[in-house]
């Protein structure tokens, strides 16, 4: 749940940007910024996040952060104009300490292989959020206006911070060393190619899906001319194969290693994305085909994140939490940068196409980025 709600913040309300676009009389471009500003926020925040954890606990920062959120999400609710909005939608980056402690939380209980596995079938039930949440959110600005699905990220902020208070014990390893101890330890972190390779591999395979999140609102709605809730549900194809890739992970990672599961991802990501560029490149562009092969990107994504995630929380055990926020913040402001771009390339006379070159573009990279990681563990031994 821990996790599930950040990924319902970040794609919930997705299908509502040109509503809100007209709401707050603003542009688009402006609304976006609910989506790129709040994912280098993230980014920023997975820095702070992951050696506050290390050094205080798991539990006090959980629960710090589902406090704020949940304040946040009501504040954002309320605006009625776009720059109050704007500063509620980037402090609910907050919760971005679900999305690095639920990894870390895994990583202190379970060795490097199994908690690849375990991470798998966590992120498994992560997807069935961003599968539902478009289409509820769909649902939900058509009956009811943009402002109810911050209402239900408030509400399921409460309900998650009381489940923690509950049932959430402290799991970080015995620490007595202080913030500087810590950095003391970071260059055996920060220049160590494996490290990289892990995280850079997770990067760009994350990349393509947050530059289909920049752009699918524009895609669905001015390219294929389809309604909030089937935009939602458009979104949610890519979840349905990532959800199927977690599974694929959690029952094969310890079998087949963690850094073929990398290859296999990614690889399969780009042979999804590759074929839907070349249909669309034909001239044969159609709602189905564009988000059809999508689901591809996420089971290759569904596949590699969770051994990726494993991979590089394993380079310096003791710094999982840091390594975690790290790796998190480089994969999020990456994937605010992609989200940005991609919106910035499309109109209406471009079609799908620019978004669809950028995400095959940056599944080639991962496959690289993957292949590296091999390389390099044999160099090693």
């Amino acid at each position: 749940m821990l996790a599930g709600i950040s990924a319902m913040s970040m794609s919930i309300f997705l299908p509502s940007l040109q509503a809100m676009t007209v709401y707050f009389e603003t542009d688009y471009s402006v609304i976006q910024l609910a989506v790129s500003g709040y994912l280098a926020s993230v980014a920023v925040l997975q820095i702070i996040i992951g050696p506050l954890a290390d050094r205080f606990g798991r539990r006090p920062v959980v629960l710090a952060a589902m406090t704020i959120f949940a304040i946040a999400s009501i504040g954002a609710a309320v605006s009625t104009s776009v720059v109050p909005f704007l500063i509620f939608r980037f402090s609910q980056a907050v919760v971005a300490a679900g999305m690095v402690l639920s990894r870390t939380i895994v990583r202190d209980i379970y060795d490097q292989d199994r908690a690849a596995s375990m991470i798998g079938y966590v992120t498994m039930g992560m997807a069935l959020i961003p599968m539902v949440g478009p289409m509820v959110g769909g649902i939900l600005d058509q009956f009811f206006g943009w402002q109810s699905s911050f209402y239900l990220l408030g509400f399921a902020a409460i309900v998650v911070l009381f489940l923690c208070i509950a049932d959430l014990p402290e799991t970080r390893p015995t620490q007595t060393g202080t913030f500087r101890d810590q950095f003391r330890d970071y260059p055996g972190l920060l220049t160590s190619p494996r490290f990289w390779g892990y995280v850079l591999s997770a990067a760009f395979a994350s990349g393509a899906f947050f530059a289909l999140l920049g752009g699918t609102s524009f895609v669905a709605g001015i390219v294929f001319g389809l309604s909030p809730f089937w935009a939602g549900v458009a979104l949610g194809s890519p979840a349905i194969g990532y959800a199927f890739g977690n599974f694929i992970s959690g029952r094969y990672s310890v079998r087949v290693g963690i850094d073929k599961m990398c290859v296999i991802g990614s690889s399969i990501s780009t042979i999804g994305l590759g074929i839907s560029l070349a249909l669309a490149l034909l001239g044969l562009q159609h709602p189905l085909i564009f988000f059809g092969f999508c689901t591809l990107l996420g089971v290759g994504n569904g596949i590699l994140l969770p051994s990726a995630t494993s991979g590089s929380l394993s380079v310096r055990p003791q710094l999982a939490g840091t390594a975690s926020g790290l790796g998190g913040a480089i994969m999020i402001a990456g994937g605010a940068v992609l989200s940005a771009f991609a919106g910035s390339l499309l109109d209406a006379s471009s079609g799908a196409i620019p978004l669809q070159i950028l995400m095959f573009a940056t599944s080639i990279l991962a496959i690289f980025s993957s292949l590296y990681v091999v390389r390099r563990n044999k160099a090693l031994g």
